[in-house]
């Protein structure tokens, strides 16, 4: 386990275990130490299942391929399941990532695929900054095959959630969803969507949207903590996924290049397709973490 320290923030890293940020906290101004990530106690770092804590890399793509079936209207393929919908997250939670660099608050992990019973070959890297104002993950995905190729990325983060937590986020759209979370259509909205006001996320219901149209930013206030998060994104990473299931403690947001279910849907990439990589090429992205005391 790695670990990070630099203006107040301090985190542990996973390498071996799918490059997982297993943990990330804030020393506030009245010296208390918040946890920005959720982090159960006990809880290690795996992969046999998506590691419901922390935040880890989504990649070759992000969210669903249902029916295991990668298609964006060029080339269409399989690749191995690794759920009982087909294949989630994509393959880079499943892998060791190596350490290329590392010193007291900066690391930079890498992860390469050179073959498959699919075409994916790829390098991902994986670049985690801290400093004085937050913490930046930085993402990027390079086609290593012989061919143009879909390709996508995201960063899923798990944050605290209590009775009193509020999300703020504002987007334009999202999908409507359907049975296990296969897109049905989109929808678009006048006023920001769900979160636009600054609503309590806690409504005992499941959560789950994928946002079209994100401005890339979002803030989870908790009162009872007396702690703010503020999540942004780079511009290629605006279709995010806000998630969780009813009575949880944590609640998702996910920054995402495209919308979940993308790689096997055609109603889902004709609003959000992936990114069609010409070999060599390279799809980026950055997500920050940063807290504030309220």
């Amino acid at each position: 386990m790695l670990s990070l320290s630099s203006g107040g923030y301090t985190a542990r890293i996973a390498p071996d275990a799918g490059g997982t940020i297993a943990a990330l906290e804030w020393r506030g101004p009245d010296g208390r130490t918040h946890p920005l990530l959720h982090a159960p106690a006990g809880l290690a770092p795996q992969t046999e299942t998506p590691n419901k804590f922390g935040a880890w890399a989504m990649l070759p793509f992000a969210n669903r391929a249902f029916d295991s079936l990668v298609d964006d209207g060029h080339t269409r393929f399989t690749v191995p399941p690794n759920n009982p919908a087909g294949t989630i997250h994509g393959f880079g939670w499943q892998s060791a990532w190596q350490v290329e660099r590392q010193d007291s608050g900066h690391t930079v992990l890498a992860h390469r695929r050179t073959a498959g019973p699919d075409p994916y070959r790829y390098l991902a890297r994986q670049e985690i900054l801290l400093d004085a104002s937050g913490m930046t993950v930085a993402l990027s995905l390079t086609n290593e095959a012989n061919q143009a190729l879909p390709f996508g990325m995201g960063l899923h983060p798990w944050f605290p959630c209590a009775a009193d937590t509020r999300l703020t986020t504002t987007a334009t759209g999202a999908l409507i969803f359907g049975d296990q979370f296969r897109a049905t259509g989109t929808q678009a909205f006048a006023d920001g969507g769900p979160y636009a006001d600054g609503p309590a996320f806690a409504t005992g219901a499941e959560s789950a949207w994928s946002f079209l149209g994100w401005d890339g930013i979002a803030r989870i206030e908790t009162p009872s903590t007396g702690l703010a998060i503020t999540i942004t994104a780079s511009e290629s990473l605006r279709c995010p996924v806000v998630w969780a299931p009813a009575g949880a403690d944590f609640l998702c947001v996910e920054p995402q290049s495209h919308a979940a279910g993308a790689p096997s849907e055609r109603i889902v990439r004709e609003a959000s397709p992936l990114a069609r990589l010409q070999p060599g090429e390279t799809l980026e992205g950055w997500v920050r973490i940063a807290a504030e005391a309220i």
